[in-house]
């Protein structure tokens, strides 16, 4: 009705409203912790674009649950930072604005990181793009490295490596270790950590389409005797067996030696840890190759937004060089491949692994992640516990794998 109102008014006027009316204020949630290099970057398109970005930051544990309770209610936002591994559902539950034509229209798409794509693809249209990225990498601390006689400067480039390397530094006694992990029933952060060992071999734990459980291989047996090895050799805190992921940063304290990491840590090491000097490299596969996990969020539009271009003007500008080069700075790996080099000059080097990391970088695809993965209790935690830390390995392979199996089944 308005718009038949304006019709009927003078050019000027019409000119003058539509002035007017051009400008929108985009509602937009993302979790807690998010950190500044978002925030800075809406704070550089807020000054100097006449549309408007509204930033609500919504707890980590809620924003899933909370997101989904405002769509039922008609009162979602108009665009959502969602991690990744959520993507799916929501896309197949018809939630999220269908952003295929639009995103392969973007001259530097096939720039875009792979894992955040496929993640936020469904039934081949696409429903997410990649807005942060994270990947999984392995470092080491120079400093212990040298006094156990290692080379300081040298990557170790297979897990006999880390082994021998973590047995030195163990060597070396008292409260130093040769590795970490956070163990204590935390899924999150084995899948991040853990699971490029069978990636990097050539297996997964999931088929391509997500309907079958492949935890039992041969790669995935090779890596939990990896780990189950430095345990029993006393090379890992007794504390990581109870690690629920509050201690995951343990590598900072400049008693570990070895530890797989997120990139984000990189920037943490430098600015608040500067004491501790250290290398980063890929994550060596149980029986070869690399591979990471990709963590990070998706950039979602809820389904039925009024301000699908607003919306996706932001995230151009997310996109472009400057936006980029904010969310650089802040801590946030580049997500276009393209000019991920010319993002990263004058930043720490070390971030180049990071960039490394994306291309041989991969994400269970499941619309049941939570439930398989990420819950405390569920089989993906309970099995990693039970498997590298209990003493009935066969049995944690085999009830873990038929777990897997009955949710994924109970969810087709």
């Amino acid at each position: 009705m308005i718009k038949r109102l304006l019709a009927a008014t003078s050019i000027a006027t019409l000119c003058l409203v539509s002035g007017a009316s051009a400008a929108e204020k985009v509602e937009m949630w993302v979790r807690t912790g998010v950190g500044d290099a978002f925030k800075k970057t809406v704070e550089a398109y807020n000054s100097s674009h006449e549309n408007q970005v509204a930033m609500t930051e919504v707890p980590f544990s809620e924003l899933v649950q909370k997101y989904a309770t405002a769509i039922a209610g008609g009162q979602a936002p108009d665009a959502l930072s969602m991690d990744l591994i959520y993507n799916p559902a929501f896309a197949a539950a018809g939630q999220l604005e269908d952003l295929t034509d639009w995103a392969k229209s973007l001259p530097y798409f096939n720039s875009l990181s792979p894992s955040h794509v496929k993640l936020g693809t469904y039934q081949d249209r696409i429903y997410g793009l990649p807005l942060s990225v994270e990947t999984s990498v392995f470092a080491w601390n120079k400093d212990l490295y040298k006094k156990a006689g290692l080379d300081p400067e040298k990557a170790p480039a297979s897990w006999d490596e880390i082994t021998a390397n973590a047995e030195k530094i163990r060597a070396l006694g008292d409260d130093t270790y040769g590795f970490y992990f956070s163990g204590g029933g935390c899924g999150g952060c084995m899948i991040f950590t853990f699971t490029p060992l069978v990636w990097g071999s050539g297996t997964d734990i999931l088929s391509a389409d997500g309907k079958t459980a492949t935890l039992d291989t041969p790669e995935m047996r090779k890596a939990v005797d990896i780990y189950r090895n430095m345990v029993k050799k006393d090379l890992v805190p007794a504390g990581a067996a109870s690690d629920n992921g509050a201690n995951f940063l343990s590598f900072t304290n400049g008693k570990i030696g070895q530890q797989s990491l997120g990139a984000f840590a990189i920037g943490s090491l430098v600015t608040e840890h500067p004491d501790i000097h250290f290398g980063v490299t890929l994550i060596p596969g149980a029986t070869g190759g690399t591979s990471s996990f990709a963590g990070g969020d998706n950039f979602v539009i809820t389904k039925g937004t009024p301000k699908m271009d607003a919306v996706k003007e932001f995230l151009e500008y997310i996109y472009s060089e400057d936006g980029q080069k904010i969310m650089a700075k802040y801590g946030s790996l580049p997500t276009r491949g393209d000019i991920a080099g010319k993002v990263l000059e004058g930043l720490d080097p070390r971030l180049q692994v990071g960039i490394q990391a994306i291309s041989v970088a991969k994400t269970p695809y499941t619309l049941q992640f939570n439930d398989l993965i990420n819950s405390a209790n569920g089989p993906w935690a309970t099995f990693t516990n039970a498997a590298i830390l209990g003493e009935d390995v066969d049995g944690a392979f085999s009830n873990a794998q038929s777990e897997m199996q009955s949710i994924i089944d109970s969810g087709q």
